[in-house]
Order: C-alpha cells, then sequence, then structure tokens
C-alpha cells in the first residue's frame, strides 16, 4: 500500500519578510485604539467569515485580531502571487495557493486541505475583493460543508472599532435557512463603507 500523506499540523517558523510585514502592519494596528473580542473554537480547524469587507483596510485589521486572538489563520490566493520573490512570505503569512482557471475546482481542493490539516483556520471574504457584487459568494459555505467544520463569524465593526471572532455555526445544508442566522449577527456590523456592501 502506498504511504499516507503526512498530515500538516503547523506552519514552519516565518521568513524574514514575513515576520517584518506582520510586524509593521500588527503595530501600527495596535495604534488605531481598536479592541479585540472573541474566542476562536477547538478544534481549530474552522472557516472564518471575513465580513463585512469593503475595504483593504480590514485586511490590516484582521491581522492585527489574529495576533492578538493568537490565532495563525490562513487564507487563499491566487497561485501567481505565489512566484518569487513573494513566495515565501505568501505562504509565512498563511497564504494558500489556488488555481482559479476552470479546470480546477477551489472548493474541493479546501475540503482537501482541511482532510489533511490537524489545524487549519482558512479566512474568506463572501464579498470577494474587486468592486460590488450584489451577493456574498456561496464557495465559503460549501467549503465548511463539505470539509464538516464549523463557520466562525469573524467580525469587524467601524463603528464601535471592534474586530475580532463572533459566535460558531456548523453548516446545516439548508443554505437559505443558515443566511438568515448569519444576517442576525452581521446585521449589527458596521463596515468602512457601507454603500460598498454586500447582501447575505
Amino acid at each position: 500500500m502506498p504511504a499516507a500523506e503526512p498530515t500538516v499540523t503547523s506552519r514552519s517558523k516565518p521568513g524574514w519578510l514575513a515576520r517584518i510585514i506582520r510586524w509593521a502592519l500588527v503595530a501600527w494596528f495596535r495604534q488605531q485604539g481598536w479592541t479585540v473580542q472573541g474566542t476562536a473554537p477547538h478544534p481549530r480547524k474552522f472557516v472564518v467569515i471575513a465580513a463585512p469587507h469593503t475595504s483593504n483596510w480590514d485586511f490590516v485589521y484582521f491581522l492585527g485580531a489574529a495576533d492578538g486572538l493568537n490565532l495563525d489563520l490562513s487564507f487563499m490566493g491566487k497561485d501567481s502571487l505565489f512566484r518569487w520573490p513573494l513566495a515565501r512570505a505568501m505562504r509565512d503569512l498563511g497564504g494558500v495557493p489556488v488555481d482559479r482557471s476552470a479546470r480546477h475546482n477551489v472548493v474541493d481542493a479546501m475540503i482537501a486541505e482541511f482532510a489533511r490539516r490537524d489545524e487549519f483556520m482558512l479566512t474568506i471574504a463572501p464579498e470577494g475583493t474587486r468592486g460590488q457584487v450584489r451577493q456574498w459568494k456561496t464557495g465559503f459555505y460549501h467549503i465548511a460543508l463539505g470539509a464538516g467544520v464549523p463557520m466562525v463569524c469573524g467580525m469587524m465593526d467601524y463603528r464601535r472599532k471592534v474586530v475580532g471572532l463572533g459566535p460558531a455555526l456548523m453548516a446545516s445544508g439548508d443554505y437559505e435557512a443558515d443566511m438568515k442566522i448569519l444576517a442576525e449577527f452581521y446585521r449589527s456590523c458596521t463596515p468602512k463603507f457601507p454603500d460598498r456592501a454586500t447582501a447575505l
């Protein structure tokens, strides 16, 4: 029988570039007067819903929250970003390269990633990263459902300057019903640009 694929337990010690980037962003975040709240469920295998997401600054604040909660969060990035000279730093910061072409299934790839890791906290912004969309993308939900892991409400409230983690929800398979529960939670979160916010 072929040898089993090794299980990934944690990321290796980050290189100098990733350490400098993280240090600079976290130091800046700590000066902004935000409050970090919440706790991560155990085991540490879950999908973090990064919402609301209306600004590139959201990444900086969420990185600060991860540092405050002592979490090694991961995120997906297109594979073209994982080339020299940024490849090592991208992975050290938690990046997971994905091929978004039609020939590959990102959902299946992330489900497989959950299966092979002891710890995997995958952060996904359902609103996407470019421009305004009318409704949340559903990939985060299908990844959580397929991997059998909870969805954790990552939250960012610019009005109260609070960032962190909210409640966890297991995907039931009834997308509409589950989205109503999530919508109720996110109703109290004020994005940086409310006019860019997307409906669930």
